[in-house]
């Protein structure tokens, strides 16, 4: 069994646009996304896959391997399945969904994603989530998941749920890293966009919808994901202190 992370690496972004490319501590985000995903053991190797020249090169340059893939798809999802594609994959080799923009990633998530994979073949995909405080969990921007006594997810959404008036209340957040059997990504990619999906803007929902189970693992570890130019500054500060 093969375990693969894809890294997408779109140029262009609304509230960031050349991400990829920007700077931490002399090297590209792209570059710092790489290095941590080869930290974990349990992957084989670890692909950047673009829609632009300027990342290309830059990643060929930085002797990181990169494919050059469509500029029209939709998700990161849909770009990750045409690298995946490439790769001569067998129906139940493991595919990672890496984001470009989680420079600070621990290695030990990818682990904790792989885990129930790779020791269960009825499990088709897995995803992390950590507890947070009533008052985080308000925002819409934060996307909460409530989970089975198996661990399987019985929904995502924007909304609070489960809904509470307890102000010390624990929920559970969305982490948006993925693990796929290379069958079910590429049954995820043929699925057209489901109800739900368009309703939260969350694509996850369509596998739940299509009756396709999505493993939720609990994590102890933050996410720092770089969202707008003023994160960087916290994500510097974050690579820093790992230096010392």
């Amino acid at each position: 069994m093969r375990c693969v992370g894809i890294i997408p690496a779109r140029y262009g972004s609304a509230r960031f646009p050349g991400k990829p490319l920007a700077e931490l501590l002399g090297k590209p985000m792209f570059w710092h996304v790489y290095q941590r995903a080869m930290k974990c053991a349990l992957i084989h190797e670890v692909l950047l896959a673009t829609d632009d020249e300027r990342i290309y090169t830059k990643a060929a340059d930085l002797e990181v391997p990169v494919v050059m893939t469509s500029d029209r798809h939709h998700s990161g999802t849909d770009r990750i399945m045409e690298a995946a594609a490439g790769m001569g994959l067998h129906q139940d080799d493991i595919v990672l969904n890496i984001q470009g923009d989680e420079p600070a990633l621990e290695p030990e998530m990818l682990e904790q994603l792989l885990g129930p994979l790779i020791s269960s073949p009825e499990i088709k995909m897995t995803t992390l989530a950590r507890t947070i405080d009533y008052k985080s969990a308000q925002s819409p921007h934060v996307v909460k998941v409530v989970r089975s006594q198996s661990g399987r997810a019985l929904y995502f959404s924007r909304s609070l749920i489960p809904y509470s008036e307890k102000k010390n209340e624990e929920f559970l957040v969305h982490i948006g890293l993925y693990a796929y059997r290379f069958r079910c990504l590429e049954k995820f990619c043929r699925l057209g966009q489901s109800v739900l999906e368009r309703k939260e803007k969350l694509e996850q929902l369509r596998l739940l919808e299509a009756d396709i189970p999505i493993n939720v693992v609990l994590t102890r570890h933050t996410s720092q994901g770089v969202d707008v130019p003023e994160d960087i500054s916290k994500v510097v500060q974050i690579l820093q202190e790992r230096q010392q």
